[in-house]
């Protein structure tokens, strides 16, 4: 949507995901991250915190349960949404303005951990129609119906300009 702010954050996970359903059965999980600066001072020649930005997180359905069960307290992640403010007024009269995040994309970041990446079946959630393989371009062709052994995993390539089937147009 025009006019959101999409912003990526880097941070610590400050507790574990919360998993919740809506009455209408939507899975939404909401976690806490904390994402602190830290600059190289010349002078001391040692390294200094900023000042922590804290940051409550929503996401929803599939990605909400895959969060919920793959990350945990303390898990560096990589968090890309649109930024929300909030205004209200709390319990004693004050009036307030929080930031949220409305997660589109979340993961562990890699610079120093590892990650076991499983996919979830097609669909969301819900089983997959296709018999067999899991990978949904185990049984993709060339636009031009030809189909030859190597591709990118290895084999001979033929030139384009030879008809080869290749294209330099992704394939989505």
């Amino acid at each position: 949507m025009s006019g959101e702010t999409v912003i990526t954050v880097v941070g610590n996970l400050v507790d574990d995901p919360e998993l919740r359903f809506t009455p209408a059965g939507a899975a939404v999980a909401k976690f806490r991250i904390a994402s602190t600066p830290r600059r190289f001072n010349r002078t001391t020649n040692e390294w200094e915190d900023g000042e922590s930005l804290f940051l409550t997180c929503s996401v929803w359905r599939q990605a909400a349960e895959n969060v919920a069960e793959s990350l945990a307290r303390g898990t560096r992640v990589i968090v890309q949404g649109r930024l929300k403010q909030r205004s209200y007024e709390d319990g004693q009269g004050v009036k307030r303005t929080v930031y949220e995040l409305d997660v589109d994309e979340v993961g562990p970041t890699l610079a120093r951990a590892t990650a076991k990446i499983t996919k979830n079946p097609a669909g969301g959630g819900q089983p997959s129609q296709r018999k067999g393989s899991d990978d949904p371009w185990a049984g993709a062709k060339p636009a031009n119906g030809q189909t030859q052994g190597g591709g990118w995993g290895g084999g001979q390539q033929q030139p384009a300009a030879q008809g080869a089937g290749y294209s330099d147009e992704p394939p989505f």
